[in-house]
């Protein structure tokens, strides 16, 4: 069975979240009145949600490869 058109979605989505992730993460190092510590903090944030996305991704990744389409029907 092909699970390709099933994995569009989460990667179009993933994609979307990363790169808007990364793009917080670049506004708040340019800005320059920001103090060095809430920079860090605004910088780690958003990358540590994209990393987190890209597990999620790859973990829905799995479960549509091994038929498991549908989560619900785990409840």
């Amino acid at each position: 069975m092909d699970h390709g058109k099933k994995m569009i979605a989460p990667i179009v989505i993933a994609t979307l979240f990363v790169l808007y992730y990364v793009g917080v993460a670049v506004f708040f190092m340019m800005v320059p009145v920001i103090p060095v510590i809430v920079k860090i903090c605004m910088v780690g944030i958003p990358f540590l949600l994209a990393a987190v996305m890209i597990g999620v991704l790859i973990s829905r990744i799995k479960e549509i490869q091994g038929g498991e389409e549908d989560d619900l029907s785990q409840y």
